[in-house]
């Protein structure tokens, strides 16, 4: 998945619309995604995410990321 595809599966999550529960870690490990795939949308959206959750969702959410990342679900550029 590129950049744009994660931040509209991001907004899925974020609002729960598409068949997506709304669930705010999920947005935010997409947004993180999406940001990392080059997204400035996706960047604008972590940031407003991060200041209606807990330190401790964040944390879940960058882990979640990790783990899509080493399991090969996102490639990262080299």
């Amino acid at each position: 998945m590129d950049g744009d595809a994660l931040f509209k599966l991001g907004l899925m999550y974020s609002t729960g619309q598409g068949g997506c529960p709304m669930d705010r870690v999920s947005a935010h490990m997409i947004f993180n995604l999406a940001a990392m795939k080059g997204s400035v949308e996706a960047r604008v959206y972590r940031r407003e995410m991060s200041q209606e959750m807990e330190r401790e969702e964040i944390a879940e959410a960058q882990r979640a990321a990790r783990r899509w990342i080493d399991a090969g679900v996102v490639q990262l550029a080299a």
